[in-house]
């Protein structure tokens, strides 16, 4: 199964390049038809965290994945699955 990590530890400070690596990564799974994104906003306080997620749930996101999981052991990874 092929897998993208997306860590963003890096740009946590930069809320476009967020939402540009966002987008290069949701689009890049669906052309390379990949099934899983893992991204790691981090532990923190977990604003960078409810910032993904409202990404995450925009109606023109939304449509190209098919859910996203929370990982219970680890606060902070985000697993978005898609069905192609």
């Amino acid at each position: 199964m092929a897998k993208l990590k997306l860590d963003l530890h890096d740009i946590c400070k930069n809320g476009s390049l967020i939402e540009k690596e966002l987008n290069r990564a949701i689009n890049e799974a669906v052309e390379k038809r990949i099934a899983l994104v893992e991204i790691i906003p981090g532990k923190g306080s977990g604003q960078l965290k409810k910032a993904v997620l409202r990404f995450l749930n925009r109606p023109e996101v939304k449509k190209l994945y098919h859910r996203i999981d929370k990982d219970r052991d680890n606060f902070g990874r985000l697993f978005v699955r898609f069905k192609h």
